[in-house]
């Protein structure tokens, strides 16, 4: 065989994502923060784009139930047919005027059903700027004040200190006994118990607030392991106090606060914003809208457009006006679809789960993506990027998307369940338990097989785990804790 030079011809196929395609998958992964901030940087970037209103024609109904085909939210193009999304800018056409387009359906008042979501990050002031407001008028000076201010970052929500004094020397370059200092000054600020290490301490320092921390109430504190147990009457030798009195100071303890600073709002959790919103309809199924207020409106200014057109005389200006005024027509556009998939998702997962919105989560069935992916002939990535960081929001309260898809367990009556209703049978079992008789994972076996849950102890452990209840020797100390405060 001879080596030589020779020509010839392939044919082969490769998947190709245009700029503009990838673009489009990237907003139907967006949050709506994110997608807040997409578009302030394409406002910024385009100055023939602009915010319009969303505008609702007078008796306009909103979506029938999920068994309806999500309807059509708008239609930048003028036509009925979506346009590809995957086609590059410069080959849009230019001339093309840009109409207004309409954002939907009007979403349906929900009453007095759906919880105030702009509440949900916490109330008031939080923990930390209340103990702010106190440091200066009980610090000695402004370097004990800037320690203790420094220590306010390592309390908890719950009020407990989780800093470490070594660590936090170093940071500060300050002797090991000044950040002791700054720990005991705010220990004794509101609420009392604040900057405790420990239960034990934390009770310590409110028993000292009530004059009530004599010998025999910090014997009672430093053997709080005792008292979970029920050793009632060694606690009494220890203490050296009488029936009377041991129950007089177990009254006390019970009127302290073991969390002082969950009274206080969190501060810095975000509101949760709704993607979807889901309320009953009048013939028993569910209206399915999307929310407006997470949905900006993007328009072409016509009356912008056509003075920069009188204007533009060159080449190079035309071509530049018509480059933006296709990104513009082209983010509307895939805005549009980004909304229609999200909706058309959504309807399928409420028509699959529509045992969940009326009875709760025990009627949740199993649902993976590729089932929602085949009914609405879409793939599987999609399904998947759709439901990431989107919230569906319903009278039973605000969920992320995803949280309605869950795994399959097997049911004695050869219908699966979804790991989800078992996990929210497990904690209604154990919330019944009582103290004297704590459920172990086998009893919770027998339990849920008696119910049609065909599920071995390994698995039942696996979920009572994931639905963070504790084991059955961790729930008999908290609740025989529980009952002796």
């Amino acid at each position: 065989m001879t080596l030589g030079p020779r020509l010839e011809i392939r044919q082969s196929q490769s998947l190709v994502m245009t700029p503009q395609l990838q673009q489009a998958i990237k907003l139907l992964a967006l949050s709506n923060l994110e997608l807040e901030s997409h578009i302030a940087e394409a406002l910024e970037a385009n100055p023939l784009l602009e915010l319009g209103e969303v505008t609702r024609e007078a008796g306009e109904e909103s979506m029938a139930p999920a068994e309806r085909e999500a309807a059509p939210l708008l239609d930048s193009a003028g036509g009925g047919e979506e346009a590809p999304l995957d086609v590059e800018a410069s080959t849009l056409d230019p001339e093309a005027a840009p109409g207004d387009a309409e954002w939907g359906r009007a979403a349906e008042s929900f009453g007095g059903e759906l919880p105030d979501l702009e509440n949900r990050g916490g109330e008031g002031r939080t923990l930390a700027e209340h103990l702010f407001t106190q440091i200066g008028a009980a610090a000695h000076d402004a370097r004990e004040a800037l320690v203790a201010a420094r220590l306010v970052g390592e309390i908890d929500e719950t009020g407990y200190f989780t800093g470490d004094f070594g660590v936090l020397a170093a940071e500060l370059a300050v002797p090991r006994a000044e950040i002791e200092r700054g720990l005991a000054l705010i220990q004794t600020l509101d609420p009392t118990g604040v900057g405790a290490r420990s239960l034990s301490e934390c009770l310590a320092l409110q028993a000292r607030d009530a004059d009530r921390y004599d010998p025999c109430m910090a014997r009672l504190i430093d053997n709080l392991d005792a008292l979970a147990k029920g050793e009632v009457a060694r606690l009494k030798r220890l203490c050296e106090v009488d029936d009377e009195d041991f129950a007089d100071m177990l009254a006390e303890l019970r009127g302290y606060d073991p969390k002082p600073g969950l009274k206080f709002g969190g501060g810095g959790e975000a509101a949760l914003v709704p993607d979807v919103l889901v309320s009953p309809a009048k013939d028993g199924g569910w209206t399915i809208t999307l929310n407006e207020d997470s949905l900006p409106r993007l328009v072409v200014n016509r009356a912008y457009y056509l003075e920069l057109k009188d204007g533009c005389v060159d080449r190079r200006s035309k071509a530049w006006l018509g480059d933006h005024l296709a990104a513009a027509n082209w983010l509307i556009r895939a805005l549009d679809q980004r909304a229609r998939t999200i909706l058309k998702v959504a309807a399928e997962i409420v028509k699959r789960q529509g045992g969940f919105f009326r009875e709760g989560v025990i009627a949740m069935r199993p649902l993976v993506l590729r089932e929602v992916a085949d009914a609405i002939e879409m793939h599987e990535s999609t399904v998947s990027r759709v439901t990431s960081n989107k919230y569906l929001a319903c009278p039973r309260g605000v969920f992320e998307m995803k949280y309605f898809f869950s795994s399959r367990v097997a049911a004695a009556d050869g219908e699966a369940a979804s790991s989800e209703a078992v996990k929210a049978r497990i904690r209604s079992l154990v919330d019944a338990e009582e103290a004297k008789a704590v459920l172990s994972d086998e009893a919770l076996v027998g339990l849920l097989r008696a119910e049609g849950f065909d599920l071995a102890r390994r698995t039942v452990a696996k979920y009572r785990e994931a639905a963070g209840i504790g084991s059955s020797a961790q729930r008999r100390r908290a609740k025989k804790l529980a009952g002796a405060l």
